[in-house]
Order: structure tokens, then sequence, then C-alpha cells
């Protein structure tokens, strides 16, 4: 039987691109801390109370963490790509990654006001989601909602996710409020019809 734990590492490799025909998902580096301040500050994305976006002088700090947390195995952090104008515009990763248990969860996602409600994040679903459960032959995915964000709490619901329940105070906020999180988890068996929803979605917008 072959190596799950070592399959699993290998698709991970620092070198991991994701490529859609709207949106590229590239390992986040060092280098990308000037375009992901520019993409966050369209819609001044630090502001929203129910993420933690950083702002311009956050970023390099938080880059270097997710980047630490990739060298231990804890994490794969991306950018996200938008291919009509080659601008990043966002940022998205993979966190808790258990090779040993083949799960890991998806979030740290926000997107530039420019690219929210368009194909890039349906797309990034999908590459991303595809990749866990063909590729990486995950048994499960999950995802951590702040329950003052509905949009993505509904988002999450749509693609089939289960509702796990919810971690009460389980994070500090940076505007010191104590957050309540919503939990929700994709089995291997449910992906098909989830990938089959998010296809057919992604058809239906326009280039």
């Amino acid at each position: 039987m072959p190596d799950m734990t070592q399959a699993f590492n290998n698709g991970l490799a620092d070198t991991l691109t994701l490529t859609g025909k709207h949106a590229e998902l590239q390992a986040l580096s060092i280098e990308h801390i000037d375009a992901l301040n520019h993409a966050a500050a369209d819609g001044e994305l630090w502001n929203l109370h129910y993420t933690n976006v950083p702002n311009p002088q956050q970023m390099p700090k938080v880059i270097a963490d997710a980047l630490d947390n990739q060298s231990e195995g804890k994490e794969f952090p991306f950018v996200v790509r938008r291919l009509s104008d080659a601008k990043i515009v966002g940022s998205t990763r993979y966190y808790f990654i258990e090779p040993a248990h083949r799960n890991l969860s998806i979030g740290y996602t926000w997107y530039a006001q420019s690219a929210q409600r368009t194909a890039i994040n349906t797309e990034c679903k999908l590459l991303l989601l595809q990749h866990a459960f063909e590729n990486l032959k995950c048994i499960s995915v999950q995802w951590h909602v702040d329950d003052q964000n509905t949009r993505s709490q509904a988002a999450v619901e749509r693609l089939g996710a289960k509702f796990e329940g919810i971690l009460r105070n389980h994070k500090i906020m940076r505007d010191g409020r104590y957050r309540h999180t919503h939990c929700y988890s994709m089995l291997d068996s449910e992906w098909p019809a989830a990938k089959t929803f998010l296809t057919e979605r992604l058809a239906r917008h326009t280039p």
C-alpha cells in the first residue's frame, strides 16, 4: 500500500500551482507583499469587522507567519491571480493540514472588491476542492466561518457542506470582539455533487 502521508505531502510541493480559465492559485511568497497590499486596498478590506485581512503595516508579518507554518507542514497559502489582467486579487490557503488523517481546512480567503461576485471565487473553490479530494485524496475538508459573516456561511452551505456546530468565543478579533465560529465539513463521498454544482455555476459566469 502506498504511503498516503508522503503522497499527501508530495501534493503540497512548494511549486504547486492550480490553474483554471479565470484564476490561478500560486504558492505564496514574500515577494507578493506589494501585490497583496494593492489587492487589499481595493475596498479597504482590512476595515471589514468579520475578516482579518491585514493592512499594509501588518502584511509582511502575516505573510512571514504563513510561510513559517508552511515550512512546518501546517498550512499551504496561495495568492489568487486573475488571468484576464494577470493581477493578484486575493489570497486563500489550506490549513489544519493532517496528512495522516487525510483532511484539511480551506480558509483565510479574501478577494479584492473588484474580484468579488465574479467567476474568480467559484473557480478557486473548484480548484482547491478538486485538488484536495482528487489529488491529495482527502476524506474530509472543513471550513471555519465567523458567525457574523453570513455571506460566507451561505456560500459554504450552497456547496453541500454540512454544518457541524459552533465554537463559542473561539477567537478574539482585532476590535476585541469575541468571535463565535461556524464549523462545516464535506466528505469525499459528497464531493461529486459539489463538483457538479461548481462546474455548472462556473459555466454560467460570462468571461
